[in-house]
């Protein structure tokens, strides 16, 4: 059992930046492909950001591209979403998620086909 804690989330500023965190236990963690999602308030849950196992291909949202940027360290069992430029319509709950694989490149899943989700952390963007 895997369990994911996300941390990092706050208010701040359009044009600002924050760096959100997830921690990883009870798993190895280099055999899970990671990503974040997020849910914007009254809105669905969307991908936002994707990492392989051992981080050699990523893959983002068109909405973050050239603002995010994903990685990950096995060594400390940790996955990064360093967020630039940010926007008022950023402002979500964010959510690590963990996909167990065979695979080393990157493979998108939708949310539901995860094997673990964090509890989540609020982003919220001030204009």
């Amino acid at each position: 059992q895997v369990q994911l804690a996300e941390s990092g989330g706050g208010l701040v500023q359009a044009a600002g930046s924050l760096r959100l965190s997830c921690a990883a236990s009870g798993g190895t963690f280099s055999s899970y492909n990671m990503g974040w999602f997020r849910q914007p308030p009254g809105k669905d849950r969307e991908f936002v950001a994707g990492i392989s196992r051992y981080g050699g291909s990523t893959d983002y949202a068109e909405s973050v591209k050239g603002r995010f940027t994903i990685s990950r360290d096995n060594a400390k069992n940790t996955m990064s979403l360093q967020m630039n430029s940010l926007k008022p319509e950023d402002t979500a709950v964010y959510y690590c998620v963990a996909k167990r694989s065979s695979y080393s490149q990157w493979i998108k899943y939708s949310w539901a086909n995860y094997d673990y989700w964090g509890q989540g952390t609020q982003v919220t963007v001030s204009s």
